[in-house]
């Protein structure tokens, strides 16, 4: 996956950043059940985020246990325990990683090792969630037909990556998805797939990739791309922010929710702010 999902550590709770880690933990020792021990390096900030989504919408709650693990030998810690949500987050996480790499071979000619690694705990996951592997690799096949044709529209690119997170989360929700779950899916998917391009405006086009506002836009260096267009860009983005902050005040929490609400409402417009400042000339430049 992206990995952009986080929380703002600065303004987060002691007790959710227990949560967190342990959640991040929990996933991790999930993805060896599934998938086996080698695929665990694959595991993604933004599968944690979803965990504690999850939990919340479903009222399960999180069995936290101290345990030792392989990346700390020494001293326990809390860990997540494995249960029902962690395993088909495991599976999402695989199956992300897989045609995420599949992409990175397309478009880079680079991942052909990692894709090589992970590709029996792919067909693990594969095999544990098969909706969800039809589901993504419908969705990146009509991203690469998009890509291949040079889309130009931001909103139908974006709408694809978008499209397939929602339908994941009627997978992942159950009997407690909805409209506004999937609504709010939607807008984390298209969140995370418009801020993909954003930062990697710079490598895509050195790379000769596709990259949607390079072909929307057509600046040749972020700079100048940010510096012609921020106005609208920050429309953009203010647009995926508020329809997150809307759908989610409309879904049912069992549970605190300060740690996914500092990840909606903190982590990710500061991931935003922070990668359209990279485009920004400083006073010396100008």
């Amino acid at each position: 996956m992206f990995g952009y999902l986080k929380p703002d550590k600065p303004y987060l709770y002691l007790k959710d950043e227990t949560l967190y880690n342990a959640l991040y933990c929990g996933i991790c020792k999930s993805i060896k059940q599934v998938s086996g021990n080698v695929a665990r390096f694959a595991l993604s900030y933004d599968v944690a985020f979803l965990s504690a989504l999850a939990h919340n919408v479903c009222g399960i709650d999180v069995d936290i246990k101290k345990k030792r693990c392989i990346a700390h030998p020494i001293k326990s810690r809390p860990i997540a325990s494995v249960d029902e949500i962690s395993k088909k987050l495991a599976s999402l996480n695989m199956i992300l990683a897989h045609y995420k790499l599949c992409d990175d071979i397309i478009d880079e000619n680079k991942g052909n090792f990692k894709s090589a690694v992970i590709s029996k705990g792919y067909k693990r996951a594969k095999k544990a969630e098969p909706e969800m592997d039809e589901i993504v690799h419908e969705g990146y096949k009509n991203l690469l037909k998009l890509e291949k044709q040079g889309t130009k529209s931001v909103d139908i690119v974006s709408d694809t990556f978008a499209t397939l997170m929602a339908k994941i989360s009627n997978i992942l929700f159950g009997e407690f998805s909805s409209e506004n779950t999937y609504n709010l899916t939607y807008a984390l998917g298209k969140w995370v797939y418009l801020i993909d391009a954003l930062d990697d405006y710079d490598k895509d086009i050195k790379n000769k990739s596709y990259n949607v506002f390079y072909n929307a836009y057509g600046q040749n260096t972020y700079a100048e791309f940010i510096e012609k267009n921020s106005s609208e860009i920050a429309f953009i983005f203010n647009t995926v922010l508020s329809q997150i902050a809307e759908t989610y005040k409309n879904i049912p929490k069992k549970f605190n929710g300060d740690l996914v609400e500092n990840i909606l409402f903190k982590g990710i417009p500061k991931t935003t702010v922070s990668i359209l400042s990279k485009g920004k000339k400083s006073d010396k430049e100008k």
